[in-house]
């Protein structure tokens, strides 16, 4: 997908843990980025003490609804009225539903039929019609597994105050395998642009290099290659993993 991509991050607080956000932002960043991105729950609940603390953090705008009567989703019809509202804006491409419940089944397809691109992420026990009426689900608890495998590997000595290489190695090998073309590749530009979705203060000079494809190319793990444009004269730039690399090795930097 295109780095332009907006989308409209919508989280029911009733159904998902506040332990999860990290891994829903940084999902996202790699389809485009949250313009909206809002939070729909009862906050007199305890229960919803685990988001209070991450809401301010990651700039997310808390909507208050009371559960005026047993049994009713007053949430699920605050976030259904203001995704449609966002809809009918016109200023987003594509919705983040974030919830474990069924209730949502009908606004994803509903979203779907609008031309959106729908994105659900969820626990695995969401239903499987939900599931089915995205464009692509994300299971939370699979997020968190990759983000905790990827981070035992991380430098704990790097500098604190950039990004740690081996971090940054380990996510550009993940965005590779994540959102490589049928050959394996991926733009470079691309590449470049989640890293800094990702990681705001994200540049090659932290390491030495002037320009992101020398760092690359310094790495052992990929290959940058070119093909010519169309027109016949610019050159268009992929990273790519070099080849025979069975699984993700050890990386020392």
């Amino acid at each position: 997908m295109s780095e332009e991509n907006r989308f409209a991050v919508l989280i029911d607080a009733d159904n998902v843990s506040g332990k999860y956000i990290r891994y829903i932002l940084d999902e996202i960043s790699n389809d485009g980025v949250a313009t909206y991105k809002r939070i729909y729950g009862d906050w007199t609940k305890p229960s919803l003490a685990s988001w209070k603390s991450v809401l301010l953090e990651n700039s997310i705008i808390p909507f208050q609804q009371y559960g005026y009567t047993t049994g009713k989703g007053s949430t699920d019809s605050a976030m259904i009225i203001d995704a449609m509202d966002i809809l009918y804006s016109g200023h987003v491409d594509g919705f983040c539903l974030v919830s474990s419940d069924s209730d949502f089944t009908r606004l994803a397809a509903r979203l779907r039929e609008s031309g959106m691109v729908v994105i659900g992420m969820g626990e695995k026990k969401t239903p499987d019609a939900f599931i089915a009426a995205c464009n692509k689900f994300r299971y939370l608890e699979v997020l968190a597994q990759q983000a905790e495998e990827n981070e035992k590997e991380e430098d704990e000595a790097a500098k604190p105050e950039m990004v740690p290489p081996d971090k940054v190695i380990n996510t550009i090998y993940n965005m590779v395998r994540d959102n490589a073309d049928e050959d394996g590749r991926v733009l470079i530009g691309d590449v470049g642009n989640m890293l800094v979705r990702r990681y705001p203060d994200f540049d090659v000079r932290n390491y030495g290099f002037k320009k992101l494809s020398l760092f690359i190319r310094s790495l052992d793990m990929f290959e940058v290659v070119s093909v010519t444009a169309e027109n016949g004269r610019n050159r268009i730039f992929y990273v790519t993993e070099k080849p025979g690399r069975q699984k993700k090795p050890k990386i020392h930097v």
